[in-house]
């Protein structure tokens, strides 16, 4: 398995740059006296440009090999680093209405963005060397690693933000991280898409990166993957209210300083990826990968329930452990599906939509989901309930349409 090394590796520090921030991004937000709503545009911006960035990246891929467009867009994860650490390190002066810092701060954000769509790379690079057989399993492995990042990277971020560095501690171990990966690109990962399988780039259409029917109605998927594309968005869409709330949450309920988010966050990063692990796994080998996506979204209907009804920690922790059960149970599984059903020939192109989904989610709700969650505070979770719901209703109509055996993977 050494040849997924590099996949491994990626998958970890991608989600490791974001998990690192997100102990601290609420109290740089708050130190330079900017609303709440803030923290949720500095997550809304990078997805934004990663909306924008993720489809473009993935068809030059296909066009061009995964190894220079994966180098590419590390090398703008680093940059983007060394920017917010130029932020911190300017004077507190106003700007528009803002701290200067913050404006830098969100410029940071939208270039790691427009080059962070290197996690539907990733995905085709892994779709390149696996068998149909070998992708249910390998992209568990995957969701595994996503879990071991947000176990270690709220840690990390927490400590490295108490220590007598500070905020700049955090920042210069996203540094050091970046640096080394991009050294392991160069040096360690071998093309996976060789110049005789390669498709011709096409133009890219502006209106087609914005509008994401008109992507896949280009594409022209099979009716699976349109099914499954339609479930992802509300998917998607809750986990964009979920990260745009819950470290305001968890404040808000317990009171937290920076080391006990950090802390709070490893441990759910524990479940997350034991969970993906293990338990993922489990459900995907007795049941099949389809049927462990409905259970997944069942259990995060009563997960989101759940954890407004108590302000008692012990009580707290278990039953957010149902809703981190069905985020583990979704992750893999949305992915290992849509890579299976997809034409080999535009695997990049059909990832890159995948991830464009995701991150119009993320680009469109967590700004507001942290203005409602203003207003009405953890009842929002209770009307979110409405987004796996739907993704259900799809499931269902897409069996009755399609047929069951359609959606298991093959």
């Amino acid at each position: 398995m050494k040849k997924f090394i590099p996949a491994y590796l990626l998958t970890f520090v991608n989600v490791l740059g974001f998990s690192l921030l997100m102990p601290i991004l609420p109290f740089v937000v708050s130190s330079y006296g900017a609303p709440k709503w803030v923290f949720g545009l500095l997550i809304t911006l990078y997805s934004a440009f990663q909306f924008i960035g993720a489809p473009i990246l993935g068809a030059m891929s296909d066009a061009r090999g995964r190894k220079p467009i994966l180098l590419v867009s590390q090398a703008g994860t680093l940059l983007s680093w060394i920017i917010f650490v130029v932020a911190i390190l300017l004077p507190d002066d106003p700007f528009l209405g803002f701290s200067l810092p913050l404006w830098i701060i969100a410029l940071a954000r939208i270039l790691d963005g427009i080059t962070g769509g290197n996690s539907s790379v990733t995905n085709a690079y892994v779709s390149d060397l696996t068998t149909v057989k070998e992708k249910g399993y390998i992209f568990g492995y995957l969701g595994g690693i996503i879990g071991i990042g947000m176990i270690i990277g709220p840690g990390i971020g927490g400590v490295t933000a108490s220590t007598s560095l500070g905020y700049l501690g955090t920042l210069l171990t996203s540094i050091f991280i970046s640096s080394v990966t991009l050294i392991a690109i160069f040096k360690g990962l071998k093309e996976s898409h060789p110049k005789e399988k390669r498709v011709a780039k096409s133009k890219v259409n502006l209106l087609e990166v914005l509008i994401i029917p008109l992507r896949i109605k280009r594409v022209n998927p099979s009716p699976v993957i349109r099914v499954l594309f339609s479930m992802k968005f509300f998917f998607t869409a809750m986990m964009g209210f979920y990260i745009g709330t819950m470290a305001l949450f968890l404040i808000d309920l317990f009171g937290f300083n920076v080391k006990e988010l950090g802390f709070f966050m490893f441990v759910i990063g524990f479940f997350l990826a034991f969970n993906q692990a293990f338990v993922s796994k489990f459900f995907i080998r007795k049941l099949g990968a389809f049927k462990t996506l409905i259970i997944g979204l069942c259990c995060c209907v009563v997960g989101l329930i759940s954890i407004t009804l108590t302000s008692y920690i012990w009580l707290f922790i278990p039953f957010y452990y149902i809703l981190n059960l069905g985020l583990s149970l979704c992750f893999p599984v949305f992915n290992s599906l849509i890579s299976v059903n997809a034409n080999p020939a535009k695997q990049g192109e059909i990832m890159g939509i995948s991830e464009a989904i995701n991150s119009f989610s993320m680009a469109c709700f967590p700004v507001v989901s942290a203005i409602v969650y203003t207003a009405i505070g953890s009842d929002l979770y209770r009307f979110l309930i409405v987004l796996p719901l739907s993704a259900l209703v799809f499931a269902l109509v897409g069996i009755k349409k399609h047929g069951r055996s359609t959606f298991d993977s093959k």
